[in-house]
C-alpha cells in the first residue's frame, strides 16, 4: 500500500483532489462534509454527553442552581432510581439486545459467506449482476415497510404457515413472532447488505490461483477456507460483522413489529425516554451506554482479527 501511494506521488499523471474538480468545487466538498461533520455528528453528540451529566429539570431551571454535573443517569441504569433495587428490567434489555445482536451477526455470516465466495470466485459475471440485483432490490423499499411486510408473511395465518399447513408440514401454526424468530429472521434480512458486501470485496481481490494450488496439493474444502481465503478476508470479515452488530443493537424499527410480546429492546428503552417520558438526560446517557458496549464490539472485532480500523474501511 506504501509503495503504491509513494508511486502515485511521484506520477506526473496522476492529479491531485483541486486539480480534479477544480478549486471552486473542490472548497464545497470541503465546507459540506466540514458542515455534516461538525453540526450534524459532532454538535450534537457534544450535546448530548453534557445532557448526559445533568439532572431532568423543566427548561426555566436550566442553568440555575438545580443544574449540577451528576452521574445519577448513568447509576439509574444499574440502580432503579424508584425503589434503590438492582434495575433488572433494563439491565436485561441491554443484555438481551448485545447478545441477540451478536447472534444475528453470526448468522448473517454463516449466511453470506458462501453467497459472497460463490459470486467472487465461481459466479459468472452476468450472475453476480443478477444476484447483486436480487439484493438490492427489496432494500428500494422503507426499513420499516420491509418489517411490518415480514410480520405479515410470519403471523399465525400469515403466508409461511398457511403453506406449511397447506402442505401437511405441520397441524397447528407456529409462532414466529412469539418466541422471536420474527425478530432475528428481520434483522438478519434487514442487514444482509452490509456484510456481503465487505466480505465479497475482500474475497474477489484473492487470487484465485491460491485456490487452485491449495486444490491440487489435495487440501480439503474446509482447509482452504481457512488457511486461505478466511485469512485474506479478515478485513471484510470484521468490517462486515461490525457494521451488522452497530445497525442491529441500534435498530428500532424490527423490534418492535417482529419482536416477542415480552421482547424489550434496548433501543425502545432509549427512545421511550426522549419522546414518551421526555427526560432526556437519562436518554442521553442510556444511548452512550450502548455506544460505549458497540464501541467495544468493534475493538473486539479488531483484536479478534487483528486488523487495523483503517484495513476495514478501505
Amino acid at each position: 500500500m506504501a509503495r503504491r501511494e509513494a508511486s502515485l506521488a511521484h506520477d506526473p499523471t496522476h492529479k491531485g483532489f483541486f486539480e480534479r474538480n477544480g478549486t471552486a468545487l473542490g472548497m464545497v466538498f470541503i465546507l459540506l462534509v466540514a458542515f455534516w461533520t461538525i453540526f450534524l455528528v459532532t454538535l450534537p453528540y457534544l450535546y448530548m454527553v453534557v445532557e448526559s451529566f445533568h439532572p431532568r429539570l423543566p427548561p426555566l431551571d436550566r442553568g440555575g442552581p438545580k443544574d449540577y454535573w451528576t452521574i445519577e443517569q448513568y447509576k439509574s441504569f444499574f440502580i432503579n432510581p424508584v425503589d434503590d433495587q438492582v434495575n433488572a428490567t433494563h439491565i436485561g434489555a441491554f443484555v438481551f439486545t448485545i447478545l441477540a445482536s451478536a447472534a444475528v451477526t453470526a448468522l448473517n455470516f454463516a449466511i453470506c459467506y458462501p453467497l459472497a465466495y460463490y459470486m467472487a470466485q465461481s459466479g459468472t459475471a452476468q450472475k453476480v449482476r443478477m444476484l447483486m440485483l436480487a439484493l438490492i432490490v427489496p432494500y428500494w423499499v422503507n426499513e420499516i415497510l420491509r418489517a411490518f411486510a415480514l410480520r405479515l408473511l410470519l403471523a399465525s395465518k400469515g403466508v409461511i404457515n398457511q403453506t406449511l399447513m397447506a402442505t401437511g408440514i405441520i397441524d397447528g401454526p407456529i409462532d414466529f413472532l412469539g418466541n422471536n424468530t420474527g425478530l432475528y429472521v428481520g434483522l438478519s434480512y434487514a442487514y444482509l447488505l452490509v456484510m456481503i458486501f465487505p466480505l465479497y470485496n475482500a474475497i474477489e481481490s484473492l487470487d484465485k490461483n491460491q485456490v487452485e494450488a491449495a486444490r491440487d496439493l489435495g487440501a480439503p474444502w474446509w482447509k482452504i477456507h481457512r488457511d486461505v481465503v478466511v485469512p485474506h478476508a479478515k478485513p471484510g470479515i470484521a468490517s462486515g460483522c461490525t457494521m451488522v452488530f452497530m445497525l442491529s443493537a441500534g435498530s428500532l424499527a424490527a423490534p418492535q413489529f417482529l419482536g416477542g410480546p415480552r421482547t424489550l429492546w434496548f433501543t425502545s428503552v432509549i427512545y421511550n425516554f426522549f419522546f414518551q417520558a421526555f427526560n432526556w438526560p437519562r436518554g442521553a446517557a442510556y444511548a452512550f451506554i450502548l455506544l460505549a458496549a458497540c464501541i467495544a464490539f468493534v475493538m473486539l472485532m479488531l483484536k479478534l482479527f487483528k486488523v487495523s480500523l483503517g484495513e476495514t474501511i478501505r
